[in-house]
């Protein structure tokens, strides 16, 4: 397997803004957002989704433009980004919420995606991984 291209990336202005910015080719544009916990500001939750007008703020929508692997490159590439200006963090939270189209009592595609990337993106050894969650994977520094 080839290696995939991420897109080009805009950082926020100031590292504790914790927005990210990105364009497909097709000319999609993605925003990743890392918020913090109000009672642990060492645990980051991670939301990413589409955010053109055309989609209506539907930011899980599935576009289908055949990007899937580039986007998902480009965030492994941004998550990285933003853990490289914020060294401290302990856990990171991925949910992935169900489409309208799949059963609530069912893990997500879109967690059994972050299954397959979160390995590219932590060292093994060094996090732990919480599937126990359901829909919701925590990503946990190793002491």
């Amino acid at each position: 397997m080839g290696t995939v291209e991420e897109y080009a990336i805009t950082a926020p202005a100031i590292s504790t803004a914790g927005v990210y910015y990105f364009t497909t080719d097709s000319e999609i544009n993605y925003e990743v957002r890392f918020g913090r916990r109000q009672d642990n500001i060492l645990h980051a939750t991670i939301v990413f989704g589409v955010i053109n007008d055309e989609f209506e703020g539907e930011e899980y929508t599935v576009t289908n433009k055949g990007e899937l692997y580039r986007v998902m490159t480009t965030i492994v590439k941004v998550v990285k980004m933003f853990m490289v200006e914020h060294p401290k963090m302990v856990t990171y939270e991925f949910t992935g919420l169900a489409k309208d189209s799949e059963p609530e009592d069912k893990l997500t595609s879109r967690i059994n995606l972050y299954k397959r990337y979160l390995p590219h993106i932590f060292e093994k050894g060094e996090w732990k991984f919480d599937y126990s969650r359901g829909n919701t994977i925590l990503v946990t520094r190793i002491k």
